[in-house]
Formats: C-alpha cells, sequence, structure tokens
C-alpha cells in the first residue's frame, strides 16, 4: 500500500502533464485536401451533468469554436470543409468533489464544394477527464483543456474516415494548396473569418441536426 501511496503522485504528474495541444507544436501531418472554411457550433441542449460547476451556453460556444478554428486552421489543402458542432453537456466538478470532468458533443463535417454532409448522422464524440489535477486548474483550464481535448479526438475521427472511408480525397490525396486556398488561409488568420461564404443552410441544418441528435438520445 506505501508503494502504491509513493507512486501516485508521479503517476499524477505524469497525467497531468499530458497535453491535447501538444502535437500543435510539432510539423502539421496533412488531412488529404482538406482546408477549413467555417466552424458552426451551437448548444441549443446543453446539460450539466451530476455535481458541477456552471458554465454558460455562450461560454462552451467560444471555447470548442476557438479550439476546432486553432487545431483546423493549419491544413491548407485545396478543398474547403465545415465543421458543424452541437455541444450537448458537460460537467466542471469542483476540486473537492468526487467526480470526472466530461464533455459530449456531435459533429457533422459538410464538403463546401459538393453542399452535402459526409456523414449523415451526427458523430458523438465524449471526453472523459479521469487524472486530471483539479486542485491545480480553475474551472476555466477545466473547460478549455475539455474543447481542446474534443478537437483533437474530432480530428483522430475524422483521419479514420479519410482512411477508411476516404474522406479528404483519401489516404493518397494531395495536401499541396492552390494559391487561392493559401491565400484566403493566411487572410483568415489575420481577420479571424472564415476563409469561404458560407451558405445560409449551412447554419440552419448545423442547428437542426443538433436537435436531431438530441431527440434520438
Amino acid at each position: 500500500m506505501r508503494r502504491l501511496l509513493a507512486a501516485l503522485p508521479l503517476v499524477l504528474t505524469l497525467a497531468a502533464c499530458a497535453s491535447s495541444t501538444s502535437d500543435l507544436d510539432r510539423p502539421t501531418d496533412p488531412l488529404g485536401n482538406f482546408a477549413l472554411g467555417h466552424v458552426g457550433v451551437v448548444a441549443p441542449n446543453l446539460q450539466k451533468l451530476l455535481v458541477s460547476r456552471d458554465a454558460t451556453n455562450e461560454e462552451w460556444i467560444e471555447a470548442v469554436t476557438e479550439s476546432l478554428a486553432t487545431r483546423f486552421g493549419r491544413f491548407d489543402g485545396d478543398t474547403y470543409y465545415h465543421l458543424g458542432v452541437s455541444v450537448e453537456a458537460y460537467s466542471l466538478p469542483p476540486p473537492i468533489v468526487p467526480g470526472k470532468s466530461a464533455l459530449a458533443l456531435n459533429v457533422t463535417v459538410w464538403d463546401d464544394a459538393a453542399q452535402a454532409k459526409l456523414n449523415e448522422d451526427p458523430k458523438q464524440i465524449h471526453v472523459i477527464k479521469v487524472f486530471e489535477s483539479r486542485i491545480s486548474k480553475n474551472r476555466d483550464q477545466q473547460l478549455k483543456g475539455l474543447a481542446d481535448e474534443a478537437a483533437r479526438l474530432i480530428e483522430v475521427w475524422m483521419r479514420e474516415m479519410q482512411d477508411g472511408d476516404g474522406w479528404f480525397g483519401g489516404p493518397e490525396a494531395s495536401a499541396r494548396p492552390t494559391p487561392s486556398v493559401a491565400a484566403a488561409t493566411a487572410s483568415d488568420q489575420i481577420s479571424g473569418r472564415a476563409p469561404v461564404t458560407v451558405p445560409a443552410n449551412v447554419v440552419a441544418l448545423t442547428n437542426e441536426a443538433a436537435g436531431v441528435a438530441s431527440a434520438s438520445q
């Protein structure tokens, strides 16, 4: 028992050091022909789970939008895709309360050129922080950590779909950007605006997908 207790701080330290964004510091591995168009995040059905600190719909929308833009804005393929995300549920337990930080959301990927969904049914993404130092993290840091991890898991899923279902031109797709996409991407990084004009039905269907996903649960 003493050995286990002695080893526990090391385990917690290693877990605390793990970062959902550490890979962003390394050279970017292309995601086929993917280039980020529009990020649409909604939270019409947001639920607070178990014993949790409060977080508003707007806070989750802002955090998830920022995490997605940071992660997916680094890809410079020659085809635009939009991400439609519905934040469904969260848990942000305070330090003294047993429990796990968690976030659940639904994701739909849109092909801008085809004006069609790549996945007909929203993909459910669940983030559960089993090992985390809630004593050293405040509520805002917890929230950002969950949003960053959700963005990372979305990329993992999208890469799986590229390899298995041929998304983004498939595994062999060239990721070399056309001049127009490269220029738009650079402009987007400066202005903070989406590099394409998003059809009105994309945002509307994002809300519709959120409602359908919630009703089916």
